[in-house]
Formats: structure tokens, sequence, C-alpha cells
């Protein structure tokens, strides 16, 4: 028979790959809208406009540039993700209790959030590099060759400082999703109760699927900029950008003073059209998983 904790970590790793290879098109429209700064030579403009230029510029390849290397991340943050959620949800049960409180239920969703970042984080920025650098390939030359997943993590420590620099924005990464994954489960669990109709035990699979994309949505509302300060850190010293922050404060202020706040929300409608669909794909596929793996 399966350990619990192993059908939880194997749903989250399927439940991650899926949800991100479905929007990886969205995914890397944001995060090219999050690094370019006001009047950048990149000039990534609208929805439509940046779909157009890439495919253009790339192909379909170029919707799904950096997916292989987020699918690598994804997969097993995930994992850890869903599996340290279930566990730190049993620790932290009260005594002859059977649901947490919202404090303890938020409590382990962030404890969740910062075991999974801290256990992929160096693949994540390297993803984030991988997709800005093949947003500007154009300017080098239809012989540009861009690098693997091994060859920019290699670029990386020996040209940028070493460990440290695969560790990058790790501190405002920390502090972004450690409340957005808690919000994220804590919206769930309860959307989920009031979608679960009456003598049922969860949700049809579109519940859960709406559900997922609720949670979603609200979590990203409420922490988003740190999201953009966490992309912002992760290119910052990387050739042909021009970001240069010391530290997290020194990142806002430049950010705020050269874009104002609407800069610390660049890229958050395509987000939004990325998020939904994603974590209630997640949601969904884990919950799909889990069953069928305890059957």
């Amino acid at each position: 028979m399966t350990a619990p904790w192993v059908k939880h970590f194997i749903a989250g790793g399927v439940a991650g790959g899926v949800s991100r290879t479905v929007v990886s098109p969205l995914e890397r429209m944001k995060i090219l809208f999050q690094v370019q700064g006001a009047g950048t030579h990149t000039a990534y403009r609208g929805i439509w406009g940046t779909l157009v230029k890439m495919w253009k510029e790339e192909g379909f390849r170029g919707y799904m540039r950096g997916n292989g290397t987020n699918v690598v991340r994804i997969v097993p943050y995930s994992a850890v993700q869903f599996a340290s959620y279930e566990h730190y949800k049993k620790m932290l049960m009260e005594e002859g209790k059977t649901e947490l409180t919202t404090a303890r239920r938020l409590a382990a969703g962030a404890l969740a959030g910062i075991t999974s970042v801290a256990a992929t984080y160096p693949l994540d920025i390297i993803r984030t590099r991988l997709s800005v650098q093949s947003g500007s390939m154009m300017q080098h030359g239809p012989d540009f060759k861009l690098p693997g997943i091994w060859d920019t993590g290699v670029k990386m420590y020996r040209e940028e400082g070493g460990v440290r620099s695969l560790f990058r924005g790790l501190g405002p990464t920390m502090t972004g999703v450690a409340p957005y994954v808690a919000l994220n489960f804590q919206a769930y669990e309860v959307l989920r109760m009031y979608f679960t109709p009456e003598g049922e035990l969860a949700p049809s699979s579109m519940g859960k699927l709406v559900c997922g994309a609720l949670a979603g949505t609200i979590a990203q509302t409420c922490t988003y900029p740190l999201d953009v300060l966490r992309r912002r850190m992760q290119v910052t010293g990387m050739s042909g950008v021009g970001y240069k922050y010391n530290n997290t404060f020194e990142a806002i202020r430049s950010m705020v003073a050269s874009e104002g706040i609407r800069g610390l929300y660049r890229g958050m409608i395509p987000n939004y059209l990325k998020v939904s669909p994603a974590i209630g794909v997640s949601f969904m596929t884990y919950e799909w998983c889990k069953n069928i793996l305890s059957a």
C-alpha cells in the first residue's frame, strides 16, 4: 500500500506539470512584461501584440520557450508543496479536531510555500533567465543559439558570484510565496466547502476547477507586486537587461521612482489569464491523481 505522503507527492508533481504546460505562453508573456522597464527596447506591449510578436520571431517554440525548465522546476516544486501542505496540516491539527482553524491553515500553507521554494529556487531563476534571453535573441542574429539549463546555471555561477547568484531574489520570493500559497490553499478549501453539493464529499470536476481558479486569482491579487520584484531581482546584473539592484529595498525605490506604482503591477492582466486556469487545473489534477492512487 502506497504511503500517504507518496500519493500527495506524486499527485502534486503531475498537477504541477500539467497546469504549467497548459498556460506556458501566458507565463512567458508575463515574465517578459515584468522584466522590461519603461521605454525598454524590447517593447512588449499588449497581450495580443506580444503573442503575435512572439509567434513571428520564434514560432510555436517561442510560446513553449522555458517550459521544459519550468516543468523540471514545477514538478518537484508542486510535489513538495502539496505533500508538505498535507504534512503541516496534520502537524498543526488540534487534538480531537478534524479541520484546521483559518490561522492554522494559513500557517500550513505558508510553511508549504517556503519549503517548496527552498527546494527548487535555482531552477526558477534559470527559467526566468532563459525566458528573457530568448525574448531578445533576435538582436543577436539568426545563428544565435540559446544556452540550455545547465549552461545557463554554470555561466551564472562562474560570472555572477558563485552559489549566491543561483539564489538571487530568494528573499522577496520567500516573502511573496509564503502569503500567496497560504491564501491559495485557504481560499481553495473554503470555496471547496461552498461548491460541494449537499450529501456529497467533494465538488464536481468543474467545481474543483472553478474553486482553484478563484483561489489563485484571490491569492495573486494580494501578492502580485512581490512577484514582479522577484523577477527583477532574478535578472539583475544580466547583460542586456540594465537592472542592477543591491537589495530588495533599493529595487522597490528604483522601480517606483522610474515607473511609478504601476511598475509593481506590470504584467498583471496576462497573469490573471494564466493564474486562473493554471491553479484550477492544478487543484483538479491533484485531487484526480490522489483519488486514483488511493483506489
